[in-house]
């Protein structure tokens, strides 16, 4: 597949709202073994992008580069933690776009990952600013974007996880593709899609796709980052402004009425907080594995942990249910 399913729905966005396909669609749908009573799929993002690169931050690329380019930019300014895996896909794939990344880095938990993913941010040819705090990178926002404006243009300022209006269309995208699977019998119509939950765009997303599609499947959001409003509220009013985008280019379509509860969001998962494993998501990547599913502690596996509990006392019902595995790890 290499046009958008959105295109394809409303062609009169084909002009206004520019896309560019990074990945080879669609994932894969596969029932996977939890040792639950629920029936649980997979829907594996984790291969999705190219030059080793998949997850979640592609989906958002495909739509925030051409934007990009759209507007004339010629830098994205953004921002994450020290272990930013979207930094480092947005500097890749910018760069390969003839579009240059800056990044301003909070601090998170150290370990291995993060220590490594710093040498390939310094590798990616991104400009890095460490400004330690959310607090120092609110203020230094100003700065920031005059020290990347080039002549008079200025950069495109996109929040943490690319998790704007445009950028949650990548999981519009993903649902309206998630629709197309149960149409062609790959899997039941889901009651609940599982996901994690660090910056709300790919549940923002999830919740506008998949009422566009015509599916009654909730989104239920594990929240695994404690620096942002995360709430359902929250993600509702992402996904709203997100439909407002379509709207505004040209996209004609009956009023869908997204409400909160097309969202369950949870938080008893984070831990001690944004990048800290807990012994019950190491207890899940190791069940994630058994079952063939490559999960990393401090997003996904959060999740799985979440699901498994939550089935455990049978609060998503009787199924069927899909885990959205949105990790996507950088291979040699």
């Amino acid at each position: 597949m290499t046009d958008s399913l959105l295109h394809e729905r409303f062609p009169e966005l084909t002009e206004t709202l520019p896309f560019l396909r990074l990945g080879v669609a669609p994932t894969p749908v596969k029932e996977v073994d939890l040792n639950t009573w629920i029936r649980v799929w997979c829907k594996d993002e984790s291969g999705y992008g190219s030059g080793g690169w998949g997850g979640n931050k592609i989906r958002k690329l495909e739509w925030l580069l051409p934007e990009a380019r759209r507007r004339g930019a010629r830098t994205i300014v953004t921002v994450g933690g020290t272990g930013t895996n979207w930094g480092l896909a947005t500097a890749l794939y910018a760069r390969e776009h003839g579009i240059h990344t800056a990044l301003a880095l909070v601090d998170q938990p150290e370990d291995d990952h993060v220590r490594e993913q710093l040498l390939r941010l310094k590798a990616s040819g991104a400009t890095l600013h460490f400004t330690h705090t959310k607090r120092r990178t609110i203020l230094s926002a100003p700065w920031l974007m005059l020290r990347h404006t080039r002549g008079r243009t200025l950069p495109y300022l996109l929040p943490a996880g690319g998790s704007s209006p445009i950028g949650a269309l990548g999981y519009v995208e993903a649902a309206l593709e998630l629709a197309d699977q149960v149409t062609a019998g790959a899997l039941p119509e889901p009651t609940h899609l599982v996901t994690a939950v660090g910056s709300g765009g790919t549940a923002a997303g999830l919740v506008l796709g998949l009422r566009l599609a015509g599916l009654r499947t909730r989104v239920l959001g594990v929240v695994v980052n404690d620096t942002l409003p995360l709430d359902a509220e929250h993600i509702i009013g992402l996904a709203a402004r997100a439909e407002g985008v379509l709207r505004s280019r040209g996209a004609h379509y009956a009023p869908l009425g997204l409400h909160s509860d097309d969202v369950t969001i949870v938080r008893d998962w984070i831990g001690p907080g944004y990048g800290h494993k807990t012994p019950a998501a190491v207890a899940a990547q190791k069940l994630g594995a058994a079952a063939g599913l490559e999960l990393e502690p401090v997003y996904t596996a959060k999740a799985l942990a979440a699901l498994t509990d939550l089935d455990a006392r049978s609060e998503l019902g009787d199924g069927p249910i899909v885990f959205l595995n949105t990790y996507g790890p950088r291979r040699p």
